[in-house]
């Protein structure tokens, strides 16, 4: 058919056809481009920086503003509580202590401790402690008492991959955003499984999201990182938002400030004992 022939006749059938046969749409609008050059750096170069931002904290004491909030965050149904005032202590390789304090009158709210998979809460109001395990999932009507120690061990720290991991790089970089994507693989019983995606902006290659999987690839926890900051010898991310989607919780942390490798972190600073009268709940 002619080339002109073939545009009148599909100007035509533009003309005559139905309404119901044409879906309009609102034109996506155009996303402001970041013009800061692009930095380009191989999957040994990421993994380094992984290395030197973990391997020098040995230990840390964090005191942080915490503003919780619970909800499903895919629906966007989300209820946001007041912020209050937070401590958290961490030793390696996994013991780590968070208590919650009111700005107001710094009366505890909640203390957590935790060491390896098992885990400690007290929340004094209620006079109630329970003892459990980090991998159970919560059953409170209230999501904030099904807060875990572990939300802030994957999320604080980016971990290097352990021994026998697997690692691949994407470059996903568009109009839209210019990220690498470390992804950390393992290989369990014969299967490969996506353990954690770690995600670098190209404009200053510094950490800025990390997720983690569980087996069946649903997504356990998400860590956004902004603000990189030097507290001494050592560059932390200024600000972390924790989201739990499997759990509806997410936790915003402003770090005020970050003391590493103190002596003084102790083992007895991770001893949490049920205070007498309190009420025990263990879950199993």
């Amino acid at each position: 058919m002619p080339k002109k022939l073939l545009a009148a006749t599909v100007c035509l059938a533009a003309m005559v056809l139905p309404s119901c046969l044409v879906r309009r749409r609102q034109a996506a609008t155009p996303v402001k481009r970041d013009n800061r050059p692009l930095l380009s750096a191989s999957k040994e170069d990421l993994l380094s920086r992984i290395h030197a931002l973990t391997d020098p904290i040995q230990s840390f004491t964090v005191k942080a503003d915490m503003s919780p909030s619970v909800g499903n965050f895919l629906t966007g149904e989300v209820m946001d509580y007041a912020t209050i005032s937070g401590t958290i202590l961490f030793r390696r390789p996994d013991e780590m202590r968070i208590l919650g304090l009111d700005p107001l009158l710094h009366s505890t709210i909640f203390d957590m401790a935790s060491s390896g998979n098992d885990f400690r809460l007290y929340i004094p109001s209620r006079d109630r402690f329970v003892e459990g395990k980090n991998d159970v999932q919560g059953t409170s009507k209230s999501k904030l008492e099904n807060l875990r120690p572990t939300a802030f061990l994957t999320s604080l720290l980016i971990y290097p991959p352990e021994p026998g991991d697997l690692t691949l790089l994407e470059d996903d970089t568009d109009e839209t955003k210019s990220v690498y994507i470390l992804m950390i693989v393992r290989e369990e019983s014969g299967v490969l499984r996506l353990m954690r995606n770690v995600y670098f902006d190209r404009h200053t290659l510094q950490p800025v999201r990390q997720k983690t999987f569980d087996a069946s690839g649903g997504m356990t926890s998400e860590a956004r990182y902004g603000n990189w900051t030097m507290y001494g010898t050592i560059l932390f991310p200024g600000e972390i938002e924790i989201r739990r989607p499997q759990d509806d919780y997410e936790v915003t942390l402003t770090v005020l400030d970050i003391k590493a490798n103190s002596p003084d972190l102790t083992p007895d600073k991770f001893a949490l004992e049920q205070p007498p009268g309190t009420q025990l709940e263990e879950l199993k």
